[in-house]
């Protein structure tokens, strides 16, 4: 019981350690984007989308929230692969040794793909939401006054969920890299995921079907190339796995083998005891 106890304290004591160390990188993250944070709410305002309404402020503290939003973001965004890292060393110690190598390697690209879903995002999918919005309003004839903060606020809600969904292929390799899952299980559940990424895209997306599709056929096809993805990670798997069974074999006959050896020499030493 007291080393079941001290199991827990030590995990919570190593989450403690990796969470501060985000904390710390995150605070960094932060300072530095204070330099960064002005030109890119410049950027977001004067092109795309933006460009072509009117972005009002009706609260005095709109314009120091909206900076604040953007430093946060940034500062997630920087310290994304750090988060992934410390995640990754927090469960490292329950892989091999070449699970823990192949696994690494993953944490790279993770920044990437999260970069390119917050870009898919922004460059593709908000111009149809906000040209659908806009063309709504003037069929019933409303005039929009849109806000500077409420439009940074659904701004974040469209870029972060994609950066997240486009983890996919990561995640599903990691999974049939460790043999949690495989290529076959993926294929048998395709229509189940595919029903549930199109609910998302129908959260995600305003309700004309050209949007909708505009965005389900990229998921469906992301959900695609994380099954043709996860292959490779499986096959490495099961190649790691032969591997793992054959090193375990070869130590378990050289575990026997010096048991018949310790066995003899026992032997030869009582002979020779009994012969004095």
């Amino acid at each position: 019981m007291t080393e079941k106890n001290l199991t827990i304290i030590e995990h919570i004591d190593e989450i403690r350690k990796r969470l501060m160390v985000i904390v710390v990188f995150f605070v960094v993250a932060v300072a530095g984007s204070f330099f960064v944070a002005k030109p890119l709410i410049q950027f977001l305002q004067n092109n795309g989308v933006a460009e072509e309404i009117t972005l009002n402020a009706f609260n005095v503290l709109d314009p120091i929230m909206i900076y604040l939003k953007v430093i946060i973001f940034i500062a997630v965004i920087v310290i994304s692969p750090v988060i992934m890292y410390q995640l990754w060393a927090f469960i490292s110690p329950g892989l091999h040794e070449t699970e823990r190598r192949a696994t690494l390697n993953y944490i790279p690209f993770t920044f990437f793909l999260f970069v390119g879903g917050i870009s898919f995002s922004y460059f593709v999918l908000l111009p149809y939401v906000m040209k659908f919005m806009m063309n709504l309003s003037t069929d019933l004839d409303i005039a929009q006054t849109i806000g500077i903060n409420e439009y940074f606020s659904f701004l974040f809600q469209l870029l972060i969920p994609f950066g997240v969904i486009f983890q996919l292929p990561i995640v599903l390799l990691f999974l049939t890299r460790l043999g949690i899952l495989n290529p076959s299980t993926l294929v048998k559940i395709r229509k189940y995921a595919y029903f549930v990424l199109f609910v998302i895209a129908a959260f995600i997306t305003p309700p004309d079907l050209f949007s909708h599709l505009f965005v389900t056929v990229p998921l469906f096809a992301l959900y695609e190339i994380s099954i043709f993805i996860s292959r490779f990670g499986y096959r490495k798997y099961l190649k790691a796995e032969k591997q793992r069974e054959l090193e375990e074999e070869l130590a378990e006959r050289e575990r026997q083998l010096e048991e018949v050896r310790a066995e003899q020499q026992r032997q030869i030493d009582e002979v020779m005891r009994q012969q004095k």
